[in-house]
C-alpha cells in the first residue's frame, strides 16, 4: 500500500469520514456518557483499544473465515476484546468503570466497530488495519472529547474533573474551575443538551469543510488559464 492510500486512511478516520461526524455511528454512548471530558476520554479510549484489536484480529484471519458465517465470527471477536478491556479497566480504573457502566460492554453493539470489520478489516492486509482501526477510534475519540468539554465547562464550570479516576491522585492538578456557577446550565448536562452540542460541532465541521472547498475553487480559478488569459 502506498503513502498516499495510507494518508487517505488516516484523513478518512480524522476528519472525511469521521466515525460521530460524518457516519453518525455509536451515538447512543457518544451522548449519554459525554458529560465530562473525562468521561469522553475514557470511553473514547476503550473504544480505540476495540477497534484497533478487532481490525488486527480480523485481518490476520479473514482468509480463514467462510464468507456465510463471518458476521458472527466477527461479532465474536469484537465481544472478546471487550470483555478483555473491560475486565481491564475494572481492575486498574476502577471508579471510572463505575462511572461509565453499562456503555462498557455495550461497545460490542457499537456500529462502527462491526462496520469497519466488514468494510475493511476483512478486505484488508494487518499494516493497513491497524491504521484503519487506529484512526478511526481517535476520530471517535475527539467528537467526545470535544462534547464532553462543552458539557461540562456550560454544566458545571469546570473541565478535566475527576481526572484523578483515569490517571491518578497524582492528576487532580488538571480539573481546571474556569467559572463559578451557583447553578450550571443544566440543558448542557441533560440528554438534549448532547444532541445540541452535538448538532454545533457537526454544523462547524461542515462549514470549516465548505470554508476549505470554497477556497480550493478560488485558487484553482485564479490559476487557471484561462482566467491567467483575462
Amino acid at each position: 500500500m502506498s503513502d498516499s492510500q495510507y494518508s487517505k486512511i488516516i484523513r478518512d478516520g480524522l476528519w472525511d469520514n469521521n466515525v460521530a461526524f460524518v457516519q453518525i455511528l455509536g451515538l447512543c454512548p457518544l451522548l449519554a456518557v459525554s458529560s465530562t471530558a473525562i468521561n469522553g476520554l475514557g470511553l473514547g479510549l476503550a473504544t480505540t483499544l476495540v477497534l484497533l484489536t478487532s481490525n488486527a484480529t480480523i485481518s490476520l484471519v479473514r482468509n480463514w473465515v467462510r464468507a456465510e458465517i463471518r458476521i458472527p465470527v466477527f461479532v465474536i471477536i469484537i465481544a472478546s476484546f471487550v470483555t478483555a478491556i473491560e475486565l481491564a479497566m475494572n481492575a486498574w480504573f476502577h471508579q471510572l468503570y463505575l462511572v461509565l457502566g453499562i456503555f462498557i460492554p455495550l461497545i460490542v453493539t457499537n456500529c462502527s466497530i462491526l462496520g469497519r470489520a466488514e468494510a475493511f478489516a476483512s478486505r484488508n492486509p494487518l499494516g493497513p488495519s491497524i491504521i484503519d482501526g487506529l484512526m478511526m477510534g481517535i476520530g471517535f475519540t475527539l467528537p467526545l472529547v470535544l462534547l464532553g468539554a462543552l458539557r461540562e465547562v456550560a454544566g458545571f464550570g469546570t473541565l478535566f474533573a475527576d481526572a484523578e479516576l483515569m490517571f491518578g491522585e497524582g492528576a487532580s492538578w488538571m480539573t481546571q474551575q474556569l467559572f463559578e456557577f451557583d447553578q450550571g446550565l443544566l440543558l448542557a448536562i441533560l440528554p438534549p443538551g448532547a444532541f445540541i452540542g452535538l448538532g454545533l460541532l457537526i454544523a462547524a465541521k461542515n462549514g470549516i469543510d465548505a470554508a476549505l472547498a470554497q477556497s480550493n475553487r478560488t485558487a484553482s480559478a485564479s490559476s487557471s488559464p484561462l482566467t491567467e488569459r483575462g
